[in-house]
């Protein structure tokens, strides 16, 4: 018989909530390669969900060279009950981990070398960069998702194989690779949220984790093929002297505040915008400059805004969509390109900064990212969700 999370049951349900409609962190084609990273953890001889949790986060580090930087840190963020034991079973699948890892600095990254993905060799997970990078920080999200967060590993575990395996939208079957110790904890997900529906062979995700599902209905598989149609790659141009190198992107987000990071994180793994990590990387690491606007531009600018009354508005109500739609403000591009503006980038980029100078626009600059509505445009109405929230709260104050 089937259960759901706002059914009475012998499983207490958590209360209905109506969830926030963030982005999916996955493409269907990034689905994939989740799916291929629990299928290789599941085909490990490995005793047990604690092994199997950091297993999975180890091989999607290691998955482009057969070396995963892993921390102390990272592994107490796991809360195993025996972190010695789970480290001796990878140990004895002839991964190299350093005793450092439980002994050392718990922020200096410990390489892991995993055998089986080092370059050369056919491994299962042939992943791009892209690819890696977001399965990585899918992993990452669902293990701290606030459903599961507390959760014993095989509860978290679990939630990671059916987040990758299922939607929200329609029921799916259980993956057969689940681990035994993980299908016992099903019942913990959906007493927490993260399951909205469970019978003995399907479930159904939760609406508040709709945007960790690694696979899609044909509905929102169109539509997301729409939206990438319609944004594109839109990053800025590529700085020549700037060199991607994975170790120091981690080192640079690793340094920065946690509510930056969570903005990064939320541009980074976008799949919506899909941009290449390379670029995102680039934009936060090596902000822009904007030049001074040649007088020639300045002419054109004044042209444009004679043919554009509505530009503030119309601007300010696409930051507030496009957040609702993203998790995460538009680039300067994107703005222009969702509102048919098609404009060189010199113009582009004064048609943007007179939006902020004339306050229907504010940003947080130079963080990239991060346009929204400004003080003239929050005056007539356009604001985002939080900001009408705080707005409605100053006007009862006596």
């Amino acid at each position: 018989m089937s259960k759901t999370a706002s059914s009475s049951s012998n499983v207490s349900a958590a209360p209905a909530v109506e969830a926030p409609q963030l982005p999916f962190l996955l493409s269907s084609q990034q689905g994939e390669a989740a799916r291929a990273l629990l299928s290789y953890v599941a085909s490990l001889d490995l005793p047990g969900p604690e092994a199997q949790l950091v297993a999975a986060v180890v091989a999607i580090r290691a998955a482009r060279g057969g070396i995963g930087n892993f921390t102390g840190t990272d592994l107490s963020a796991l809360r195993l009950g025996d972190a010695p034991a789970a480290i001796d079973a990878l140990r004895g699948l002839g991964w190299r981990v350093d005793e450092a890892l439980l002994s050392g600095d718990p922020s200096v990254p410990i390489p892991i070398g995993v055998p089986d993905l080092a370059e050369g060799k056919a491994h299962p997970l042939t992943f791009s960069k892209s690819s890696r990078s977001r399965v990585s920080g899918w992993t990452a999200r669902t293990l701290t998702a606030k459903p599961v967060k507390k959760l014993p590993p095989a509860a978290r575990l679990a939630g990671l194989f059916i987040a990758a395996h299922n939607t929200s939208t329609i029921d799916g079957p259980i993956p057969p690779e689940l681990p035994e110790a993980c299908r016992a904890a099903l019942p913990d997900l959906l007493r927490k949220g993260f399951l909205a529906e469970l019978s003995d062979d399907s479930c159904r995700l939760g609406p508040a984790v709709r945007h960790l599902s690694g696979t899609r209905d044909p509905v929102e598989e169109e539509k997301a093929a729409q939206l990438a149609k319609r944004e594109g790659d839109a990053v800025p141009a590529s700085t020549p002297a700037f060199r991607f190198s994975e170790e120091d992107w981690t080192q640079w987000k690793s340094s920065i505040s946690p509510a930056l990071r969570r903005h990064v994180e939320a541009v980074e793994y976008c799949a919506v915008c899909a941009l290449h990590p390379e670029r995102v990387a680039e934009a936060f690491m090596v902000p822009s400059h904007p030049k001074a606007p040649r007088r020639k531009t300045e002419n054109r600018y004044e042209e444009w805004k004679s043919e554009h009354p509505e530009r503030g508005m119309g601007a300010a109500e696409f930051t507030v969509a496009f957040r609702a739609e993203h998790g995460h403000g538009p680039s300067y591009r994107q703005l222009c390109g969702g509102l048919g503006w098609d404009l060189k980038r010199s113009l582009l980029t004064l048609v943007v900064q007179r939006l902020l100078g004339d306050e229907w626009l504010t940003d947080t600059a130079p963080v990239p990212w991060t346009l929204r509505p400004g003080a003239a445009a929050q005056a007539r109405g356009a604001a985002l969700p939080g900001a009408r929230g705080a707005e409605t709260t100053a006007r009862r104050r006596p």
